[in-house]
């Protein structure tokens, strides 16, 4: 773009403009910030109308002997005149000291811990427009998790990962820890010889480069300005494989095959979004499959996806989390939920997009299929909250259960149509366009689609529902439920065998491991022990090596107490550590009273080892465990 101040193009973004002291112009990209009264994030201590963080470098050593990280994080600050002081957030970081680049100290106070929260670290800035932060964390940051050996999948190495969202990265390096406060980054990762480093930014150095006796350092740069929660880290012994021009896989050798047949349409995943909504902005686009222990199906960390290895089963039929954790790039990294309450503006715009590459990809019956097991994930979060009024099941907010992604897909679906898919295609394109690399919430959404989409139109106004889709409880009636014939006949399966029809007598031998959840999820959730017995007999349910299948499985299990799968439930508690699988397992162990809680206390002493400290914490609590 030629000869456009950054000016014009705050203002034409309606973007606020704050009197930032024009002596600290800096040659690095400066993000707008929202300033309008529902942008305020109180999950993070930051004050960034008064003084803001716009870059941060961390220079840091990994010990893997003492489960610890050392080094400095120099932050560049960016203060209204007049202010003197910025705010950061902390998590249980061991500050040493604090000063200017040429090393005078300035005075800093960290406040008092709030849970998970942390602490506001306030520097006073004495005129310094860069400060120097000296720290250490240890096991306690609850950002990183260090894998043993026997935790890998070589068995050989330790290894590390960090998992920052929402607000975790806090504890493991000091910064305005929110996802509106966007800001660029680099950081430079010494590790032990033998050990490759890999970060959420451009790799500079993949292969490292000595740093003394036994180490090598791996520098990193992310240019554009980014949320905080998509700086990550990993360490391990780790191998890459190319995947196409500008795709690839990162994986532990043991794993590297197996991950890169399953991930082969990736780079045919980047084209169809393309083709979509416009150009791919973050250079590469590769994963990293991590071990088991990672608590989420994929996380993504801005040009390097984080990964489950639970998606990996030997079919494909998964990998619409690929897909779903690609879109981040324009839903959710590159327009960015201000603060979590918008939170469904990442996920329900990511999961729709999740949708449409599927579309392109494999054909329209596959996202027919998976767009009604959405409506199916719907129905079951509204269920578990009580029903359709609770104020939970609202987008803006802090939906329940997975209400952000079903119902906010849901939503812009319902907008698709509603519309028409040509307007609503050139629309949304347009909406990632004008706000790139910028915070975004529900009312400025609401307000853009207004402008851009409906244009006075009151006829089309009152058709799509906008406040109620995004204020009111419950799903508005003008939803849109897409219905696949497929699983309807899942569903004359279930019927048949709720009316006794022995297990063999299914359809269920080309099965998908969508039309596999829909059988087992509908399933009664009581059944006789000759039912159970006769699914698993001819199923293998309970050695099923697809944590979809087998966690649907072992969800009817608990609910029955048939003890002769609970070998199978233990099993899978200890060997997977992804939340979507295994939360739902220690509830419905829960429920089954004393009999289940105590299984479920059981069952997590021996597995909490293998868990990310975020999700033990949740499970630990729930359950009553100390």
């Amino acid at each position: 773009m030629h000869d456009v101040s950054r000016r014009t193009l705050l203002l034409a973004a309606g973007v606020s403009l704050l009197p930032w002291s024009v002596a600290h112009a800096q040659a690095r990209p400066v993000a707008p910030l929202l300033t309008t009264p529902d942008a305020v994030d109180d999950r993070s201590y930051a004050k960034p109308r008064e003084a803001r963080v716009t870059h941060v470098d961390v220079d840091l050593a990994v010990d893997f002997a003492e489960r610890r990280i050392a080094g400095t994080a120099t932050l560049d600050v960016l203060a209204q005149p007049g202010v003197d002081e910025v705010v950061l957030d902390a998590l249980d970081l061991q500050i040493e000291k604090v000063t200017d680049p040429s090393g005078r100290a300035l005075t800093w106070k960290l406040g008092e811990k709030d849970g998970a929260k942390g602490a506001p670290l306030t520097v006073t800035l004495a005129g310094a427009q860069q400060i120097v932060i000296a720290y250490r964390v240890g096991t306690g940051a609850t950002a990183l998790q260090w894998l043993p050996p026997e935790l890998t999948a070589g068995k050989t190495k330790p290894f590390l990962y960090s998992q920052g969202q929402p607000t975790l990265n806090r504890s493991w390096f000091p910064t305005q820890d929110s996802p509106g406060v966007r800001q660029t980054w680099s950081a430079r990762l010494t590790v032990p010889e033998g050990y490759t480093a890999v970060m959420s930014a451009e790799r500079l150095t993949p292969r490292g480069e000595p740093a003394g006796p036994g180490k090598r350092a791996f520098r990193f740069r992310m240019v554009h300005p980014v949320p905080t929660y998509l700086v990550a880290l990993a360490v391990g012994d780790l191998a890459f494989r190319p995947l196409g021009p500008r795709t690839g896989v990162y994986a532990e050798p043991a794993m590297l095959e197996k991950a890169a047949w399953e991930l082969a349409d990736t780079e045919k995943m980047v084209t169809a979004a393309e083709g979509l909504y416009g150009p791919y902005r973050w250079g590469r686009y590769d994963v990293l499959v991590l071990p088991p222990a990672f608590p989420y199906g994929g996380m993504e960390n801005a040009t390097l996806t984080f990964l489950t290895p639970t998606f990996i089963t030997g079919d494909r039929a998964n990998v619409s989390l690929v897909a779903h954790e690609l879109a981040h790039s324009w839903s959710g990294n590159l327009v960015t939920n201000a603060t979590w309450n918008d939170i469904w503006l990442n996920e329900g715009f990511t999961s729709y997009v999740e949708n449409r590459i599927m579309e392109v990809i494999y054909g329209r019956e596959r996202a027919v299929m998976e767009a009604d097991l959405a409506w199916d994930g719907i129905e079951a979060d509204i269920r578990e909250l009580g029903g359709p009024t609770h104020p939970a099941t609202r987008l803006y907010g802090e939906p329940g259960g997975q209400l952000d992604y079903f119902k906010g897909e849901t939503f812009l679906r319902t907008l698709e149509t509603l519309a028409g898919r040509e307007r609503w295609d050139a629309y949304l394109r347009g909406y990632f366009d004008r706000h790139a690399f910028q915070p975004q919430t529900t009312a400025g959404f609401l307000a853009d689609l207004r402008r851009h989409l409906v244009r006075g139109d009151a006829a089309l106004e009152a058709r799509l529902q906008l406040d109620s889709w995004a204020y009111a409880p419950g799903v508005p009636a003008n939803a849109v439920h897409m219905r696949s014939p497929k699983l309807q006949a899942v569903d004359r399966a279930v019927a048949a065998f709720e009316g006794g029809a022995p297990a063999a007598n299914l359809p269920a031998e080309a099965w998908t491991t969508q039309e596999w959840q829909r059988f087992l999820n509908n399933l009664p959730r009581k059944l006789t022990p000759q039912q159970l017995a006769d699914l698993d007999r001819t199923f293998r349910l309970s050695a099923s090596a697809n944590g979809y299948i087998r966690s649907a499985w072992l969800e009817l299990v608990i609910a029955n107490r048939y003890e002769p799968a609970l070998p199978s439930l233990r099993a899978f508690l200890a060997s997977v550590g992804r939340g979507l699988f295994i939360s739902p397992l220690y509830t419905g162990l829960i429920r089954q009273g004393d009999w289940g809680r105590a299984l479920a206390k059981q069952y997590f002493a021996q597995a909490r080892a293998t868990y990310h400290p975020s999700l033990a914490e949740g499970i630990a609590r729930r359950i009553g465990a100390s």
